[in-house]
């Protein structure tokens, strides 16, 4: 399928393109929104891939490896020790708040993301479907109890002071970037009822999506008119089976994304324009 760019950066290209998606949204105001983490950019939280798709920086935890290695804990929870108040301040940035305020006003039907920051909730989005999970929840491997992300983050700064304040680069959802040798006298987090195995409740690399959550995912679509990917290559299953549902059966998919997709030969169009300017252009059109 052709793909019409608009690359929405200055002047009139900037209102075609605020004006395509906009003539889009009226056409099919039942459309699914797929958000992924070029949506959460503009809040201070890095993504995973250039505009190529291609993954930035080291590869990310596995969840197998997670679940198997004490050493591969230790990494995870010292990185995410020193990551997490970052991600923990970030606040909804205007395109957050543009898909609510055109949920609120019926411009758009459901939403589906990616991301793990919980940013769309705290922007005034509801029923959102979370398909990597929540970074902010935290579930013990062994005998299932949860806890708040912020009481985890407690007891890691109580049993680990000298980290406390510790500095480092950022990295996607809530992961900062270690010196080997900070790892070493680092004490992991246990569960308060059973001492197990403390994990975040997200989806790691190399697991699948919960099957209702994928059901949950497959059943907006199905009921949506049309498919609107924001901020996501769609360069995992979990999202691009959702533009193949669409393609399948004849529902037209676009995208505003800063590069390429896996989707790029299903697209009508695509709008290559950062979402916190666009969206909200496109609320006040519709508005």
């Amino acid at each position: 399928m052709h793909i019409s760019s608009f690359p929405g950066q200055h002047g009139a290209s900037d209102t075609e393109a605020a004006e395509r998606l906009a003539q889009f949204l009226q056409h099919h105001p039942g459309v699914l929104l797929l958000t992924g983490a070029g949506i959460s950019t503009a809040s201070g939280i890095p993504d995973y891939r250039d505009t190529d798709g291609v993954r930035r920086g080291n590869a990310p935890v596995q969840g197998p490896d997670f679940r198997r290695q004490e050493a591969v804990q230790r990494r995870y929870w010292a990185r995410s020790m020193v990551g997490y108040p970052t991600l923990s301040r970030a606040a909804p940035n205007p395109g957050h708040l543009a898909l609510a305020q055109l949920a609120q006003q019926g411009k758009v039907g459901s939403l589906v993301t990616q991301n793990v920051d919980g940013l769309h909730q705290r922007a005034g989005s509801i029923g959102v479907t979370e398909l990597h999970g929540s970074i902010h929840a935290v579930v013990c491997l062994d005998c299932h109890a949860h806890y708040a992300r912020r009481t985890v983050q407690d007891m890691l700064e109580y049993d680990n002071p000298q980290m406390v304040g510790a500095t480092a680069t950022p990295a996607p959802d809530g992961d900062a970037l270690l010196e080997p040798g900070q790892l070493a006298s680092f004490q992991l987090p246990r569960c308060l009822h059973c001492g197990g195995t403390l994990k975040p409740d997200v989806v790691f690399f190399g697991d699948g999506v919960p099957a209702a959550c994928a059901a949950e995912a497959g059943q907006k679509m199905a009921q949506a008119s049309a498919l609107l990917v924001i901020g996501s290559s769609v360069m995992v299953y979990s999202s691009f089976r959702l533009c193949r549902m669409a393609a399948e059966h004849g529902k037209p998919v676009a995208a505003v994304n800063l590069g390429k997709t896996r989707a790029d030969e299903l697209l009508a169009f695509k709008i290559e324009a950062p979402a916190q300017t666009l969206l909200p252009a496109v609320a006040t059109l519709l508005g």
